[in-house]
């Protein structure tokens, strides 16, 4: 395990050794997310609320979705890509760790670096410009934290699929592109998942990308209160675990297949 321990540790010294970029991320996010806060404050007009948020809630809403977006993002998948085509891939099997926990452990340390130097400190500079709400209850920051990990493991899962089908594919840079489109616009990060229509609503009862922006979004705004919370946990977990049998059977065939393109 200290081995897994270390990569996490490496990785976020790596990030850390460029965190201007980040620096320059946050002023970027807040610009996205103002231009959203005048957007929704022109679409509710003189509206109270909308399918049950204030227009308060909204943009505490798409403040906390585009802060946590910067935890649980990642780019593993291009990453096991890449070293597929350049062959590097080969030789990481034969080192003492498993490949894909190893791409895990380096996601995560990308993601609590982008926590501390950028989701944090950015939550703070927007919640000084804009009109944000912030919980005072202690219970509901632990079950956004709980969520927000989740959405982390769930992401990162989609991402390890989206990576090990290039070893069937040899180049998915266009599934991969597609796949992040599809999180962004169904995990509920451009349009909260109770705006769909309900047909969509009910399709997306189905799929895990809730469970990624949605969520924990809802959790920190209390848009989810009550029985509707251990539920929505219970939802990111079924997924958690489900995630992992594809992944499994998938990394099986991918190994027994394994075709170096480069190196």
């Amino acid at each position: 395990m200290s081995k897994y321990v270390e990569m996490i540790r490496i990785r976020f010294l790596m990030m850390l050794a460029y965190r201007t970029n980040y620096y320059s991320g946050i002023l970027i996010y807040s610009i996205n997310i103002g231009a959203y806060y005048f957007l929704w404050n022109a679409i509710y007009g003189e509206k109270a609320s909308i399918e049950g948020m204030s227009v308060l809630q909204m943009t505490s809403y798409v403040a906390v979705a585009w802060m946590a977006r910067a935890f649980y993002f990642n780019n593993i998948d291009r990453e096991i890509a890449q070293e597929i085509k350049e062959g590097k891939v080969a030789v990481e099997f034969i080192r003492p760790y498993h490949y894909l926990i190893m791409k895990t452990m380096q996601g995560l340390g990308e993601g609590l670096f982008r926590l501390f130097f950028f989701s944090v400190p950015g939550m703070v500079i927007v919640a000084l410009i804009f009109p944000i709400s912030f919980s005072a209850s202690g219970i509901t920051w632990l079950f956004f934290s709980t969520s927000i990990v989740f959405s982390f493991i769930i992401n990162t899962q989609i991402n390890l699929l989206t990576g090990i089908l290039t070893f069937f594919f040899f180049n998915n840079d266009g599934l991969i592109r597609a796949k992040r489109v599809i999180i962004d616009l169904f995990s509920g990060l451009l349009l909260p998942i109770s705006f769909y229509p309900g047909w969509a609503q009910q399709v997306m009862n189905f799929l895990p990308f809730q469970a990624i922006s949605y969520i924990p979004s809802m959790i920190f705004t209390d848009g989810m209160t009550g029985s509707a919370v251990y539920n929505a946990l219970w939802f990111q977990l079924i997924w958690a675990i489900l995630l992992i049998v594809p992944i499994q059977f998938l990394w099986i065939i991918a190994k027994k297949q394994l075709i170096v393109q480069g190196g």
